[in-house]
């Protein structure tokens, strides 16, 4: 159980971990090691009401109290960052998110984000606070594609309500081992917290309702190019329900296989559909394979095309 009592995180030790540090990096993921490490040694960690220390090992039923830092509020400053815009108007932009950019800043990505992108290419984003201006939905680090940014409240208002209410399209293509049969249908399963690494997510009773549609878009050998759907919008959605049929995205370190032929998953937001929030009218955007991707699926069909002729070959 955690409680939250202004900076004051309170935690109560469900199972038996192996040590302390290791034990909050699961359960406070979005704190670095580094900095867990130094609040132990601060002094701003104690079990059980005592000074704690790294290794110290946890038993359940130990109350852990971790005292945080002031948050420091990081300062939004415009960067030259090449992004390429789709579309723009005087209420939204819809931009192709290149892989490996965080999409607003946060502990440990205090800059080079999308937002200080966007922030040099839309100058006219107004009536913003905090650190996530016009932002209304994310992709992840290494997910690339198509995103929509609003450039004022009143935009980002109405696209937030969009996706609150499921308007909103959104079709991926993602790659994944194995052929996937049958060629279309729904996976529905519910996610949280994985109970043994909290930095992950997994399919778990009790978790919140998620459910993605896919349809085979083409078979590459022992691979399968798919559109994906997801009907909810639950972290790491996709890369988990297909990982839990069997299917593991290509590429994802933490939830499918590792593979020679590129250094990040393959997932790509390739169309986004919407209301523009000025005239009302439905709009659809598609964002094209980037090269990394693109030269995957040509390296899986010459294979095909090889394994293909030879089969044929031999039976002549």
């Amino acid at each position: 159980m955690t409680t939250l009592k202004g900076r004051q995180i309170r935690l109560t030790v469900g199972e038996k971990a192996s040590r302390l540090d290791r034990y909050l990096a699961g359960v406070l993921p979005e704190l670095s090691r580094s900095c867990l490490q130094k609040l132990i040694r601060q002094g701003d960690v104690v079990v059980n009401q005592r000074k704690a220390r790294a290794a110290q090992k946890l038993e359940p039923g130990d109350e852990v109290c971790v005292q945080l830092p002031p948050p420091e509020e990081p300062v939004l400053t415009p960067e030259q960052i090449p992004v390429t815009v789709l579309y723009e108007d005087s209420n939204v932009a819809v931009i192709d998110k290149p892989a490996g950019l965080v999409v607003h800043p946060s502990p440990g990505h205090s800059s080079h984000t999308l937002v200080n992108a966007i922030l040099a290419q839309c100058p006219d984003l107004k009536g913003f606070d905090g650190i996530r201006p016009g932002i209304v939905h994310r992709l992840d680090r290494d997910t690339s594609g198509v995103m929509v940014i609003a450039k004022n409240p009143k935009a980002q208002q109405s696209l937030i309500d969009q996706f609150k209410a499921r308007s909103v399209l959104k079709v991926y293509l993602v790659l994944v081992k194995g052929r996937l049969l049958p060629p279309q249908g729904v996976i529905e399963a519910p996610l949280g917290r994985d109970p043994v690494n909290r930095q992950r997510m997994a399919v778990v009773s009790g978790g919140r309702s998620a459910a993605t549609s896919y349809k085979v878009r083409e078979y590459l050998g022992d691979y399968t190019l798919l559109e994906v759907t997801p009907q909810t919008g639950r972290t790491h959605q996709i890369r988990v329900h297909l990982a839990a049929i069997g299917h593991p995205v290509l590429g994802d370190a933490v939830y499918g296989v590792r593979s020679p032929l590129l250094k990040r998953q393959f997932v790509h937001a390739h169309r986004l559909g919407f209301y523009l929030p000025g005239d009302g009218s439905y709009r659809e955007f598609v964002s094209e394979l980037p090269p990394d991707l693109q030269r995957v699926i040509d390296e899986l069909r010459g294979r095909t095309s090889r394994q293909t002729k030879s089969r044929d070959t031999g039976c002549q």
